[in-house]
């Protein structure tokens, strides 16, 4: 294969004088996916993060088919973490079979394989996707239902925090799952209730990435349709603000079942 630079969408932004001489000695590929918004990760959970970060850049068109990744050295320093880690994250990927690794060339992405598709594996994982979403219905809206009642001005702050960062993502192209994901864990946080807010935690991983991983395996376009979510977001945030409990619990459940039917192309209930 014909080594091929990452290509992400924006392009990348000038560095000032004082940054200048640091950045000169990263990589093109390296400087594109710092340019496209990914960089240091929280603490918990390192390899999932790094995994997740990359998995999202690529099925959403962040980082083009056939482009090089950066090396294992440039990832570490991206992501603020050891270059372990972010082997770990690439094994994932290419157990996925997103990206595939040349020896002496470097890692590229894939396109993904039509055959693949046919095999038992996929049907376990759209399976799995099923199971969390009625997880998820049965629990969110209870959990917006006591937000609006329990939540704090802290906890609207957090709420507000993550819409913004989630439109001001989707405006630039920039990756934004975790502030989605991140809406519905401050809403989960309202509760004050520390068990919900651990199951919560638990599904991050496990719906963000069976989701997108469907679109990868089917064919499925990147999600067109992101403000149709952050309009359903906003009206949910302003139930709880107002404290119509009621309100805020229809809101989730319509919400929830808006994005499985954006997520399948069809109608709920399927």
């Amino acid at each position: 294969m014909a080594k091929t630079r990452l290509t992400v969408t924006g392009g990348i932004p000038k560095p000032d004088d004082s940054a200048r001489e640091a950045k000169a000695a990263l990589s093109p590929e390296i400087l594109a996916l710092s340019a496209s918004g990914m960089g240091p990760i929280r603490t918990d959970r390192f390899a999932e993060r790094v995994y997740e970060h990359l998995f999202h850049a690529i099925v959403e068109g962040k980082i083009a088919v056939g482009s090089r990744l950066p090396s294992e050295n440039d990832l570490a320093a991206l992501f603020d973490v050891s270059r372990p880690i972010v082997r770990q994250a690439l094994d994932r990927l290419r157990e996925d079979k997103m990206v595939e690794s040349i020896r002496g060339s470097g890692t590229y992405v894939k396109q993904a394989a039509g055959n693949e598709q046919a095999s038992g594996e996929p049907a376990q994982r759209i399976g799995h996707i099923l199971n969390g979403l009625e997880l998820r219905l049965v629990m969110e809206p209870e959990c917006a239902f006591m937000a609006a009642l329990r939540r704090r001005t802290s906890d609207l702050e957090t709420m507000d925090r993550m819409l913004c960062g989630f439109e001001e993502a989707n405006a630039s192209g920039g990756i934004a799952h975790h502030f989605d994901f991140g809406f519905h864990e401050a809403i989960a946080a309202a509760t004050a209730n520390a068990r919900l807010v651990q199951v919560m935690k638990s599904l991050e991983y496990d719906i963000s990435h069976a989701v997108n991983l469907l679109r990868h395996l089917v064919h499925i376009q990147p999600w067109e349709r992101t403000q149709d979510a952050i309009d359903e977001h906003r009206n949910l945030f302003q139930l709880i603000k107002i404290q119509d409990a009621e309100g805020a619990r229809r809101a989730m459940r319509g919400h929830l079942e808006n994005a499985r039917t954006r997520m399948f192309n069809s109608r709920p209930g399927l």
